[in-house]
């Protein structure tokens, strides 16, 4: 399928190749992260997904690459990454729903649905840290304007009785996070991700299961790089996360 956008963005390649995605040229672009969070959901085929905030699609992508028959759907607030979502999933063989909406503003048939599994990847600073980008994309990718509080409670809100919720964000914010979700939302595992053995990890995946009972895990850190510092101009990952990135191989939190 060819782009409408061709001189605006590029064509990169996910999964080792299992994945072409449009993403702008300049702005937000994705990179290991909706990976990760993709390969944590424990989705399976016949179920239904809902992206928060999906950007270009990456992540729910990337799960309709490791699990067929998935139901997608995306709500992504700026109309540019949902107009490449909506091509993105076209292009890849993907039946997606894409919503350009906030957050704070669903529409109303959106709001009468529950997911199975609901994942989230929310910008990684408060609006009140550091300088807005001058890019909107990126702006809105790292900073924007809706609380952490606010997506939390609207993915807790749309998913289904024993479905999932999974999210991705810095480990600053992961006390504000769980402060955020509802009784409702037990279960809850926490994954730490280091750069590399002996880092404090700097990002974490929380998941947490909707009426869930189980006792909360903190998990060992997940550690994606090999050796103590970048060494070569080569990818140094771990096998885990190779197996990840380029196989797009599962990433379970609970056993």
């Amino acid at each position: 399928m060819t782009s409408t956008l061709d001189t605006k963005t590029t064509d990169d390649a996910f999964l080792g190749g299992r994945l072409s995605l449009l993403q702008p040229r300049v702005g937000y672009r994705a990179g290991v992260d909706p990976v990760l969070l993709a390969a944590a959901v424990p989705a399976k085929s016949g179920q239904s997904l809902l992206d928060l905030g999906c950007g270009v699609g990456t992540a729910m992508l990337c799960l309709h690459a490791r699990v067929a028959g998935l139901s997608l759907t995306g709500v992504e607030v700026q109309s540019r990454y949902a107009d490449l979502a909506r091509e993105n999933a076209a292009r890849n063989d993907a039946v997606a729903t894409v919503y350009t909406n906030d957050l704070a503003d669903l529409p109303a048939g959106l709001r009468a649905q529950q997911f199975d599994h609901v994942i989230a990847n929310p910008p990684y600073f408060g609006r009140a840290a550091g300088t807005a980008s001058r890019d909107p994309g990126r702006d809105t990718a790292f900073a924007g304007d809706t609380t952490l509080a606010t997506w939390i409670t609207t993915a807790a809100k749309r998913c289904a009785p024993k479905g999932t919720v999974t999210i991705i964000q810095k480990t600053s914010r992961l006390p504000e996070l769980l402060a955020a979700m509802p009784a409702t939302l037990g279960s809850r595992v926490v994954l730490p991700l280091a750069g590399r053995a002996g880092r404090d990890a700097d990002r974490v995946i929380v998941q947490a299961r909707q009426n869930g009972r189980a006792a909360f895990r903190l998990l060992a850190p997940l550690v994606l790089h090999q050796g103590g510092d970048h060494g070569a101009d080569t990818p140094d990952y771990t096998s885990i996360l190779s197996a990840i990135l380029m196989n797009a191989a599962p990433l379970p939190l609970t056993s």
